[in-house]
């Protein structure tokens, strides 16, 4: 019986052998493949001759920028860095095995809370419970997938076969702040290489015109991460960003793309989008009562925040020309949302829809005139997307929030609810998914608008009413988690069709407990690494900061002490401390500051 087990192994192995040796790594999307191979080969050989040897023994392999010669006479050539630190991942053998004998989970890195940032707030101690909650959750979404250009990636938390556009950029938001554990930014790889260049992909990218705000996350992440090549691989080399900005609009319901995906909605207009609640994101969303024809704000309006941000990301890649075209058509973009979709009355953007003289009108007339649209009057956080994209002046900012933030609007105790509390389709029961509910996406979005204009007591305000609504939810529901949504009346989750919306959905739910509560909460509103500067303002009396903060190369405790009436600082590197508004230059070491609050 041994013999011919291990008969039919080396069969197996030889076959792998073969195999291997008759291909090359021609393309991202095929490593994972070979990448299996490898350490299937590694096994066999072992099970085989008792003798413990890595592929490395069996495989001559090339790099990138080997000679012409290496190239020809190696089994394997990488054709990228990428590829060569993959394969190393293979070469080293013990990560990528279990007990077992059987293909683990490759490169997904142990959890490590010495690679997260470490919160103090004494006030409410719950927060920094519920903040490493979200982590864990988090971690446990981080999944390992064949077949795709980036095999280690964030899953959402919904279905393991199906990735979406929208969560996948929201997620960046608080992965940005764990670059070295969570693969936030990396899984962005899945939908510019299958979009773009045709890689193929083992995921069904569910909708292909969700909203598309690459570049807002992509400058986020380095600010963060101070990544100057990265953005020159997006910028200069692949022109993703670009790229997407000019596919978005050719996008309509009667084209199919190269890869599986739901059918299109989005249709351009001219100065805007016909869309549907699924594709822009928000299901069951009660705007789509608005009639036929109707044109959505929020896809104009991400298109408009996205060449502002490729614009702002060309000046860091040095790239002058891409960054003034792209200025140049944030601006039209301002122009045509400002002219058709700002309601005066309101002080507010909404979707339009087209008058009775605008549906009989020919397109040319329709576009030209803004009497041919009227505003729809329907509030919801998607009327904020114009102000995180800078297109209102300051005076139309203002209007809006003071506006839209009123209690029997978006705010009250439970601020940033998905449809305004008076709005007929308003659901007090428990905001059935997206008409009323609290989504962490839609509010995080929203808080990050008010920053825009320096609205910093709104921001704050409401987004630690909606993490200490969260946390409520997590002590008083059971199970206790962290939800996809969350009731606008009642410490609970939402429903969505009559039944519990998903638990544990860290996914974009852990905006909250992480990326709102680090940057509105502990108040630590802008990090940027390129100009290695740190904006801290401190409005809470107790003792509070956060420890192993890392921004490009420098890792840095800040700890605020009431008691002694100081701020506390570690650094491994010096850098700008902006406290409360004031500038302080911060040395390696350490650095005590007296400050009164």
């Amino acid at each position: 019986m041994k013999h011919n087990y291990l008969k039919a192994t080396a069969v197996l192995a030889a076959t792998t052998f073969s195999v291997i040796s008759s291909e090359t790594i021609s393309s991202k999307n095929h490593i994972s493949m070979k990448k299996y191979i490898l350490t299937l080969a590694s096994i066999l050989f072992s099970l085989i001759f008792g003798v413990s040897l890595s592929a490395q023994e069996f495989f001559r392999i090339a790099a990138h920028d080997s000679s012409e010669e290496s190239k020809k006479s190696a089994d394997i050539v990488c054709t990228g860095e990428h590829d060569e630190l993959t394969i190393q991942k293979v070469l080293d053998g013990s990560d990528w095995v279990d007990t077992m004998g059987n293909a683990a989970e490759p490169l997904k890195p142990s959890f490590d809370r010495a690679l997260i940032p470490q919160p103090v707030f004494d006030a409410v101690p719950g927060y920094v419970e519920l903040y490493w909650k979200a982590w864990e959750q988090a971690y446990a979404h981080v999944k390992w997938q064949k077949g795709l250009v980036q095999p280690l990636y964030m899953d959402e938390g919904l279905w393991d076969d199906t990735i979406w556009i929208w969560d996948s950029e929201f997620m960046v938001m608080f992965c940005k702040y764990a670059p070295k554990l969570f693969p936030g930014i990396q899984t962005l790889d899945n939908f510019y290489y299958t979009m773009l260049e045709d890689s193929g992909s083992s995921l069904r990218i569910q909708h292909p015109d969700n909203p598309p705000f690459f570049a807002w996350v992509e400058n986020d992440y380095y600010k963060i991460t101070g990544d100057r090549d990265h953005i020159r691989e997006l910028l200069l080399d692949k022109k993703f960003l670009q790229r997407y900005w000019d596919l978005f609009p050719t996008l309509s319901p009667e084209r199919k793309l190269q890869f599986d995906h739901y059918p299109i909605a989005l249709k351009y207009k001219g100065i805007g989008y016909e869309w549907n609640g699924i594709s822009s994101g928000m299901d069951n969303t009660p705007r789509t009562r608005a009639g036929k024809g109707m044109l959505w704000v929020d896809a104009i309006s991400q298109q408009a925040l996205s060449a502002l941000y490729i614009s702002r990301l060309a000046k860091v890649a040095g790239d002058g020309a891409t960054a003034r075209e792209f200025e140049k058509k944030w601006k039209e973009l301002r122009r045509i949302v400002n002219k058709y979709y700002w309601d005066d009355s309101d002080g507010c953007y909404y979707d339009i829809v087209p008058t009775p003289s605008g549906e009989t009108a020919s397109v040319a007339d329709v576009q030209a005139s803004p009497s041919a649209w009227r505003t729809t009057g329907i509030l919801t956080p998607a009327s904020f997307w114009p102000m995180l994209a800078e297109i209102p002046s300051e005076a139309q900012a203002r209007r809006m929030t003071e506006f839209a933030l009123r209690p029997d609007k978006l705010g009250g105790e439970v601020p940033w609810v998905t449809v305004s509390r008076d709005d007929p389709d308003f659901d007090a029961n428990d905001g059935w998914y997206w008409r009323g509910a609290m989504w962490l996406p839609t509010a995080y979005m929203g808080i990050k608008a008010l920053e825009k204009y320096d609205f910093m007591e709104a921001a704050d305000t409401t987004a630690e009413q909606v993490l200490s609504w969260m946390l409520r939810t997590w002590r008083d529901y059971e199970p206790h988690t962290i939800w996809e949504c969350y009731s606008p009346t009642a410490p609970a989750p939402s429903s969505n069709h009559g039944k519990r919306v998903r638990p544990d959905f860290c996914g974009w739910s852990a905006l909250g407990p992480i990326s709102l509560f680090i940057e509105n909460v502990l108040g630590f509103h802008d990090i940027d690494a390129s100009s290695r500067t740190v904006r801290w303002d401190i409005r809470h009396d107790c003792r509070h900061g956060l420890n192993n903060l890392t921004f490009g190369d420098t890792t840095t405790d800040l700890l605020y002490d009431p008691a002694a009436s100081t701020v506390t600082i570690r650094s491994n590197k010096p850098y700008c401390l902006i406290l409360n508004g004031k500038s302080r230059r911060i040395r390696a070491g350490v650095t005590t500051i007296s400050i009164s609050i």
